[in-house]
């Protein structure tokens, strides 16, 4: 027993010691032998500024030459120097102020010429509040006549008074206003052809215009509505002629995918009745409703700005109870070749052209009451041109334009009636309106010169060539026209002004009804083209008092602005000014 427990401890041991020296067989093995490994990296290092430390300590010196400071000792050596040098006071440096110029809120001004004319003007203005104003104006001119040859009374008035009021509010500003026009005229303008001195007997030339208007305008401090206007207009006059004329239209922003498109519209009604047509038949009546809107998008890129839109209109004819649609290109484009001084710039725009028997005296106060109105199909007016500043004050600005008109109101003398019952206007005295198809080209120039605000001058002209589809010429209408302004402020006192217009030629046609001789029937002729030239010169007494003169047709010049009608010679008118305050 005591056998086996010895060797059981014997065996033990030797276990121990076996596995004692295999271990450091082991170890020895692997100190001095070199093997290969792969070394897979999970992730890298990285390091954060906590991991980083510094050393607290100070470091020693042991230099001996920076154990004590150098003493160092600096001199001033200070020597007198005389100076007679005294420094001035500045100064700010002043601008040159001209006199300010007092501003009046009225005047009055009264003149009287040749001619036995009279020219006055009276214009008030008054402010109720800082938000309202109220105002009037009224306006003569007037002369008795006297053009040499003229055998009928050719005298002339127009007389004008308005009355208007205004607020500005925080979001909004709109005004009213009213106004009457009375004016009378001759028709003295009778064909020396055909006439005899017992026809001139039974003449009485002359005819009278009455207008009343009233209106009014609102602006909107608003992203949607901008503007919107309304204006109702009465014509009428002493032949038992009437005509109304109701237009209203409002200029908004339609928001479309994110971006506004500016639409304008409008609606417009005309009617109007003539007695009798110009045969003393029938009585004409004439109705026009229509209804427009015209959007447009603007787009804008470096240099380049287009303008993409279009126009449409409803119209209802009331009389003959038609209606029709008409469709406009609107589309226009300007790019800034050289900054300000080279813009080029095109378009192509049509429109439907309101005409009306108010307008046409406007132009023409020679027309018969015996009138046909319709609108003008302006179907296209293409242009393409040119502008820009040759200098800081001088502008110009060059443009081709080629535009396409149906029924485009055209001034024709009416037949001279031979055997029809006769009217004071009948003996070729008057006018007619004609309608037809016509194609213009033109090419315009302008210049405009503005050296300061003493001196403006402004210089235009323009060619015209026309096509027409049924009549033979365009009437009265020019083949060139050219007009040159001027004003110039001498000094504080006086001051002088220009105008010159030129006129060339054009075609006129003169009919007698009945003729036997067919080519006595009708007349054609040539108007020559004309020059008028007129001046003032004023003179400022006070801020409150001026005196002028004027004279107009300096040339003395008899021309015929249409058929039958020459001018009046040279004129001269002098008066005075006087400008105040309540």
């Amino acid at each position: 027993m005591m056998l086996k427990q010895t060797i059981y401890i014997y065996l033990l041991f030797s276990l121990i010691s076996v596995s004692i020296l295999n271990a450091q067989e082991n170890r020895k093995q692997t100190n001095d032998t070199l093997d290969t490994d792969v070394v897979n990296v999970v992730k890298p290092y990285t390091p954060k500024i906590s991991d980083a430390f510094k050393i607290k300590e100070i470091p020693s010196l042991n230099d001996s030459t920076t154990t004590k400071k150098k003493e160092v000792k600096y001199n001033i050596f200070s020597i007198p120097v005389a100076s007679t040098f005294t420094p001035a006071k500045g100064k700010a440096a002043q601008v040159d102020k001209g006199k300010k110029i007092r501003l009046y809120d009225n005047y009055a001004t009264l003149g009287f010429g040749s001619y036995t004319s009279i020219l006055g003007e009276v214009y008030l203005n008054n402010a109720i509040s800082r938000t309202e104003n109220v105002g009037g104006y009224l306006s003569h001119h007037s002369s008795q006549g006297g053009i040499d040859g003229v055998v009928l009374d050719d005298k002339f008035s127009d007389s004008k008074l308005r009355v208007n009021y205004s607020r500005n509010l925080k979001d909004l500003s709109w005004n009213v206003d009213a106004g009457y026009q009375h004016q009378v005229y001759n028709w003295y303008g009778v064909s020396p052809l055909h006439t005899t001195e017992m026809m001139l007997d039974d003449i009485n030339p002359q005819h009278k215009f009455f207008t009343f208007d009233f209106g009014g305008e609102i602006n909107f401090d608003d992203n949607l509505f901008n503007s919107a206007q309304a204006r109702f207009v009465r014509f009428a006059d002493d032949y038992n002629s009437a005509e109304n004329r109701f237009s209203a239209q409002t200029n908004i922003n339609v928001p479309i995918g994110g971006e506004r498109v500016k639409t304008d519209l409008k609606v417009e009604y005309l009617g109007g009745t003539f007695k009798n047509d110009y045969y003393n038949l029938d009585k004409i009546k004439y109705g026009i409703f229509q209804v427009g809107i015209a959007p447009y998008y603007q787009i804008k890129e470096d240099d380049l700005t287009v303008n993409l839109g279009f126009s449409a209109y409803y119209l209802n004819d009331t009389e003959v109870k038609k209606s029709k649609f008409f469709i406009y290109p609107k589309i226009t484009a300007s790019y800034r070749l050289v900054d300000e001084v080279l813009i080029s710039y095109a378009g192509i725009e049509g429109d439907l052209l309101q005409n009306s028997y108010h307008d046409f005296v406007n132009e023409n106060p020679f027309m018969s009451p015996t009138l046909l109105v319709t609108p003008t199909d302006q179907q296209y007016n293409a242009y393409i041109g040119l502008k820009g500043k040759l200098s800081s004050n001088m502008s110009y600005n060059i443009r081709g334009n080629y535009y396409a008109e149906i029924d485009r109101a055209l001034f024709k003398n009416n037949v001279f009636l031979n055997f029809s019952e006769p009217q004071n206007y009948s003996y070729g005295n008057s006018f007619n309106v004609v309608y037809d198809e016509v194609t213009t080209f033109s090419i315009l120039g302008e210049l405009n010169v503005d050296i300061n605000r003493n001196f403006n001058l402004a210089l235009k002209a323009e060619y015209f060539s026309y096509t027409l589809d049924n009549e033979d010429k365009p009437w009265n209408l020019p083949d060139f026209e050219a007009s040159l302004f001027m004003d110039y402020q001498i000094n504080e006192h006086w001051f002088v002004g220009a105008n010159l217009i030129y006129v060339g030629e054009r075609q006129a046609q003169s009919t007698l009804e009945g003729s036997f001789l067919p080519e006595d029937l009708t007349s054609n002729f040539t108007l020559e083209s004309y020059f008028d030239a007129n001046a003032h010169v004023g003179y400022r007494i006070n801020d409150k008092f001026s005196v002028f003169a004027k004279a107009n047709n300096i040339a003395n010049q008899d021309y015929q602005k249409w058929l039958n009608y020459p001018v009046q010679g040279i004129q001269f008118l002098a008066g005075a000014a006087y400008k105040f305050d309540f």
